[in-house]
């Protein structure tokens, strides 16, 4: 999706709302005081913290402190005898909501104090890039706050659209569905397109091209790949041996460490690429799922260099976005996956380099558009430099793969994966 914010705003001073509520990651909260800011008085916004709900036009609230402002009833209190929550009282006429993927899981405390008080609010817009972040359940939710008919039901949907099971929990009569599938994505697309508008940046005629470049590196020059995949695979043989089957984490445990050796090993190529780039006038930003990796980066491009990771305040996020966008003598922006990838524009910018892989393909995405935004003259370029032969490989088409989802809902292509269960395949053989 492209502008948003910009188009949120726009719309709802269009729209005539008198109170407005904008929910968003702690993060955003900053950002979207200074958006709205652009349009309207600054002196009509406010910016909550804490436990003290202040409400003018635009109240910005981020996800984590909803709690604070609404209870959900609890088992054997009626309705009735409790008092009005803070959120309910102010009766707000509208609600955005930024980054709504965070409502995917519709059984987390989350989502369900959000859906209490939004169905509540008369009108509700949901902004994301990634509605679906890896399978069409991860829709549901939005579609069903958005009362989408198609989400009316949800075994009826999970049926149709996650090919959804129903199972017997082993040794009881208890049942669980497994909903983790896909199925008739295209009609699930015709039938959602009516509460939806998606602008993809094939629609922009503003925007310049972007071009995603994976950068194969030879395995020799990582130093300690081959052995710790040696001693992974010996793990994985003694559990089989004592009769042990490993679990999903048991595996991402093993596979974050790998990710961070490959990391770690890239860093040179990383910053050979990043110099080349300086050294043609061109600024660049830097991903990456690790600290210490950020902190390698830091200490070698020095003041050259701003960054941005989980530690970074609203205040010093901004300040950095500011001096990367702005400050000629600052050519590098250095940034946590996670912490970076969403809510903040990076134009100035014509390179990104993703110096390693997150195992969830919309942190992907988000992160390579930082660059690739409004007020973007020049063509971008991504790099994922990614050592050859390795489960970096495997991740790298695996996570392609599981973007299609997302396409094909979208309006694109099919196609999906389960990430660890690919891996332990095509790198160990089934086990």
């Amino acid at each position: 999706c492209l502008g948003k914010t910009t188009s949120a705003i726009i719309a709802a001073m269009e729209g005539d709302f008198k109170k407005i509520l904008v929910v968003c990651p702690a993060s955003l909260k900053l950002n979207w005081r200074i958006e709205i800011s652009n349009y309207d008085s600054v002196d009509n916004v406010s910016v909550v913290d804490g436990s003290n709900l202040t409400v003018k036009k635009w109240t910005i609230v981020n996800y984590d402190i909803l709690k604070n402002f609404h209870h959900l009833p609890r088992r054997g209190v009626k309705v009735s005898d409790l008092p009005v929550s803070p959120i309910d009282y102010h009766k707000f006429d509208l609600v955005i909501v930024d980054e709504a993927h965070y409502l995917k899981n519709a059984t987390s405390n989350r989502t369900k104090i959000f859906n209490d008080f939004a169905s509540k609010i008369p009108v509700r817009w949901f902004l994301t890039g990634t509605p679906i972040t890896n399978k069409p359940i991860d829709f549901y939710n939005l579609l069903y706050m958005c009362d989408s008919p198609v989400a009316a039901n949800w075994v009826g949907y999970v049926k149709r659209y996650c090919a959804g099971r129903q199972f017997n929990r082993k040794g009881t009569k208890q049942k669980y569905w497994v909903c983790s599938g896909s199925s008739n994505l295209d009609e699930l697309r015709e039938y959602s397109a009516d509460v939806i508008l998606r602008r993809t940046k094939n629609d922009s005629i503003d925007l310049p091209q972007k071009t995603i470049k994976p950068v194969y590196l030879p395995l020799e020059f990582s130093t300690t790949y081959n052995a710790y995949i040696a001693e992974y695979e010996a793990w994985i043989e003694e559990m089989e041996s004592a009769g042990e089957k490993p679990t999903i984490t048991d595996h991402l445990t093993k596979l974050i460490k790998v990710r961070q050796l490959l990391s770690y090993d890239k860093l040179p190529h990383t910053i050979e690429l990043a110099e080349e780039m300086i050294e043609n006038e061109e600024k660049v930003i830097i991903f990456t799922c690790f600290t210490n990796t950020v902190k390698e980066l830091v200490a070698h491009f020095g003041n050259k260099a701003v960054v941005v990771d989980g530690s970074t305040s609203k205040d010093k996020r901004q300040y950095a976005v500011d001096q990367f966008q702005n400050n000629d003598k600052v050519k590098v922006f250095i940034g946590n996956i996670k912490a970076a990838g969403v809510g903040i524009t990076l134009t100035a910018a014509e390179a990104v380099i993703m110096n390693d892989l997150s195992f969830v393909p919309s942190d992907h995405a988000q992160a390579e558009d930082r660059s690739y935004r409004y007020g973007q003259k020049s063509n971008v370029s991504v790099y994922y430099p990614i050592f050859e032969n390795t489960i970096e490989g495997v991740i790298y088409d695996i996570l392609n793969k599981k973007k299609n989802i997302f396409e094909t809902v979208m309006g694109d292509n099919v196609g999906r994966a389960e990430i660890v269960e690919e891996i332990m395949n095509q790198i160990f053989g089934k086990r």
